[in-house]
């Protein structure tokens, strides 16, 4: 039996994200797919909100994706466009980028690290113990692992046979998307039923085209056919829609695991909750659980921290997703098509025109207001760190510059006291001011603990015994 610390099910953006996360801290990772080869074309998202190029940045990777894509203010709420050109971060935008793309860039990097991706199998079972896991895969072989990470997508095995409840509300629409080539000319920009057709894409010709399903079902891979049939019944013409490069279903069912974690068994991403694709936050939300977790697991593998750290990760991220699925299941309602529900749309739109509120629902959207209830202490704790600039010894540097190899740091103004080595110390001067996502300015602490994740586990004084409390927990 073949054995390895943790085996990922599935080599989505969510899977490779956490594979790169472990192969920083030095863990021994596999990851198992089912596909042959990633899926080049398919628009299933399509762009990568604020924090998660912040994240992307902590790791150093974030210039392959800008290069990539498009950066463009992509963040709406039910369709209104909300602009993050004010908001206190270097990526005061979004990127479009589909997620064919996310994924290469993600797999060239986890290839760099050299993390195995075993494809053409998945996971069929597991039985775990006190010590780990036997995970069997659909070839008739057999991994035995530490831990086993289900981002194996929305009908997750791994959540299934792991036992955990997948709570929420059964679809009610189903919507077709596909990219195919159009034998009539459609009434580009005209919406029906919460759909529409995009232009022809200058290269190709082809036009995207997302479309109201005439029957309500998110199951099964949907066909050509199908595809006509919901043109049919949504314009009274199908275009004479051909040669589709893909097709693909989304619905509006929205549902969350009822915990993150089943003893060596943990969920991310569409394993862990599904959700209308409104917004653009399901892959973004992963990448960020991916990157909650991996330095988690990695010490508890490693025996830095005990197992209980886990269980930071369902109370952390659980709250977050599930006000992403608050969030999406409104948009579901401000997207009905009809003149009750626009007139809703008009009056939220004359209030988002607002700062404040616009930047309460940007926040969100974006990831950059994300707090984790770290209890009570400055009002960074629990926060995002900003990427402030420093003057080191050693020259200019920057926050995020200082978790590229995904290791905790102590930023400090002062002489630093006796840490361990796990924790990178950096002597640095900085602003007296942080400017904060939605918070606003705060008062700079004398010295900040930041997670590998890029969160604040601790801000004070160095003096204050607070902070080897913080890093007893968390380093």
């Amino acid at each position: 039996m073949t054995e390895h610390a943790v085996v990922i099910a599935g080599a989505g953006p969510s899977g490779l994200m956490l594979a790169a996360e472990l192969a920083l801290a030095g863990v021994d990772a596999v990851v198992v797919e089912r596909r042959a080869e990633r899926e080049r074309d398919v628009a299933r998202a399509g762009g990568l909100h604020a924090r998660t190029l912040e994240v992307l940045d902590q790791r150093g990777i974030v210039e392959r994706f800008l290069d990539a894509g498009q950066a463009m203010q992509i963040t709406a709420f039910g369709g209104i466009r909300l602009d993050l050109g004010d908001f206190p971060t270097r990526f005061a935008y979004g990127v479009a980028l589909r997620q064919s793309q996310t994924e290469r860039l993600l797999a060239e990097w986890v290839d760099e690290l050299g993390v195995p991706v075993v494809r053409e199998r998945e996971v069929t079972g597991f039985a775990q113990d006190t010590d780990g896991v036997d995970v069997a895969l659909s070839d008739g072989s057999a991994i035995r692992a530490t831990f086993l990470v289900g981002c194996d997508g929305g009908r997750s095995l791994v959540r299934k046979d792991a036992g955990i409840d997948f709570v929420g509300w059964d679809p009610t629409t189903t919507y077709l998307m596909a990219e195919v080539e159009l034998t009539e000319r459609p009434p580009v920009g005209v919406r029906r039923e919460g759909g529409g057709i995009g232009p022809a894409d200058p290269d190709t010709g082809r036009h995207q085209v997302v479309v109201k399903a005439p029957v309500v079902d998110d199951r099964g891979e949907p066909g050509l056919q199908d595809v006509r049939d919901a043109l049919l019944a949504a314009y009274g013409t199908d275009f004479g829609a051909h040669d589709p490069t893909w097709i693909t279903r989304f619905s509006d069912n929205t549902r969350q695991a009822a915990s993150y974690r089943a003893g060596r068994v943990l969920l991310a991403g569409d394993a862990a909750h599904v959700h209308p694709p409104q917004g653009g936050q399901g892959l973004n939300l992963g990448v960020q659980d991916a990157t909650n977790l991996g330095w988690k697991l990695a010490q508890v593998v490693h025996g830095t921290s005990p197992a209980s750290l886990l269980d930071t990760y369902h109370a952390e991220r659980h709250p977050v997703g599930a006000r992403v699925l608050q969030g999406t299941m409104a948009q579901v309602a401000l997207a009905t098509p009809d003149d009750r529900h626009d007139a809703l749309k008009a009056v939220l739109g004359d209030v988002l025109v607002l700062d404040e509120p616009r930047r309460r629902l940007a926040g969100m959207l974006s990831g950059l207001d994300v707090h984790y209830d770290l209890g009570a202490g400055h009002p960074l704790l629990g926060r995002r760190m900003p990427d402030l600039d420093l003057t080191t010894a050693d020259g200019p540097t920057r926050v995020y510059a200082l978790l590229h190899e995904a290791r905790p740091v102590l930023v400090t103004s002062g002489v630093p006291g006796g840490l361990p080595d796990r924790v990178r110390t950096v002597v640095a001067t900085y602003d007296d001011v942080w400017e904060l996502p939605v918070l606003g300015p705060v008062a700079a602490p004398g010295a900040v603990l930041i997670r590998p994740d890029g969160y604040v586990a601790w801000a004070g004084d160095v003096a204050d015994p607070r902070l080897g409390q913080a890093v007893a927990t968390w380093c």
